[in-house]
């Protein structure tokens, strides 16, 4: 006697389930980015070998360095619009402190690096201690700053950015096994990423961050200490702000506009990667490829001939459409 086995379909159906399950656990800036750079990729060539995406990459890095630490900041429950600002001043004060004498370059880093803390502790003082909104408090620091050193140069840029200050933001390592070449940019980013990501996801301190964005007055029952924490923050989205403005002034050089919504971008970047822009949520390589995202759609929209006010309406229907959301998340679990 013959006896057929049916197989029952109940094992493929919780194997097909739990691959949905993974599926719907990857954050959905990750294939939206594979498809953006992919169209872009269609339309041009250049980016569909190794060195286009190196050059896509060293001009990505910065950005996403701005994101990092604009999420530090947004994921706390604040907002820093000064990064724009300071990435202008790095670029038109450098090129004046360098007077075309690259024996300076790293005297103009150093000074900028202490501007860059001067600026994030002022802006976390008066956040943490004047108790003003951070909206506020950055929105008068970004004029101030701007103005300042559109100032200092006297309205327009004095000299040039010497080689060895550029190489930061334009040169490659040659001879890397396998890959050829590398962007020093990318390298700078991997090295911030690493350190960021310990210090949001695997130390105490991101913990607090994340704690203080959720619930302010619950942190401080708890014993986080809010001030500290929020001028910290500050501090290192200011020096991410003049590390990522380096890089920027290496490849596009002296520009008074240089810089000029910036800090648009780095929000939009932020809500692409997933952050929550009233604080309590984050993550750093979520945020890496927010900004990886939005460089590739500025190539699209440049790809298709667009103009660049489609480039500001993209950020803004991105940051309204993530407000919204948070809205209507909010209004559902009330």
């Amino acid at each position: 006697m013959t006896t057929t086995t049916f197989t029952s379909p109940n094992g493929f159906t919780r194997a097909l389930g739990s691959v949905w399950a993974w599926i719907r656990k990857v954050p959905a800036v990750y294939p939206v980015f594979l498809a953006i750079f992919i169209a872009v990729g269609m339309l041009n060539p250049r980016y569909q070998d190794f060195d286009g995406i190196m050059n896509f990459l060293r001009r990505a890095s910065p950005l996403a360095i701005l994101a990092i630490g604009e999420m530090m900041v947004l994921a706390s429950g604040g907002f820093d619009l000064s990064i724009g600002s300071m990435v202008t001043m790095v670029v038109l004060v450098s090129s004046l402190l360098l007077s075309n004498d690259p024996s300076r370059a790293t005297s103009a880093i150093l000074i900028m690096l202490g501007l860059g803390v001067a600026i994030g502790l002022t802006n976390g003082l008066v956040v943490s201690y004047l108790k003003v909104p951070s909206f506020i408090a950055t929105l008068g620091m970004m004029l101030l700053v701007r103005g300042g050193a559109l100032y200092w140069v006297g309205g327009a840029p004095k000299g040039y950015l010497t080689d060895n200050w550029r190489q930061f933001g334009r040169n490659y390592i040659e001879g890397v096994p396998i890959l050829g070449r590398v962007p020093i940019a990318l390298l700078i980013l991997i090295v911030i990423a690493i350190i960021s990501y310990f210090i949001f996801h695997r130390s105490n301190f991101g913990k607090q961050i994340l704690a203080i964005g959720d619930n302010v007055r619950a942190a401080q029952l708890s014993g986080v200490r809010v001030r500290l924490v929020r001028v910290v923050t500050f501090l290192i989205c200011s020096v991410f702000a003049i590390i990522g403005g380096i890089m920027i002034g290496g490849f596009g050089g002296v520009n008074v506009t240089i810089g000029t919504g910036m800090e648009m971008q780095t929000i939009a970047a932020c809500v692409v990667g997933g952050v929550m822009l009233l604080g309590g949520k984050g993550s750093v390589p979520n945020v890496i490829f927010g900004a990886f995202t939005m460089e590739a759609m500025f190539n699209l929209l440049n790809l298709l001939g667009l103009p660049k006010p489609y480039k500001d309406a993209v950020q803004g229907l991105i940051i309204i459409a993530a407000v919204a959301y948070v809205a209507l998340s909010t209004r559902r679990k009330r």
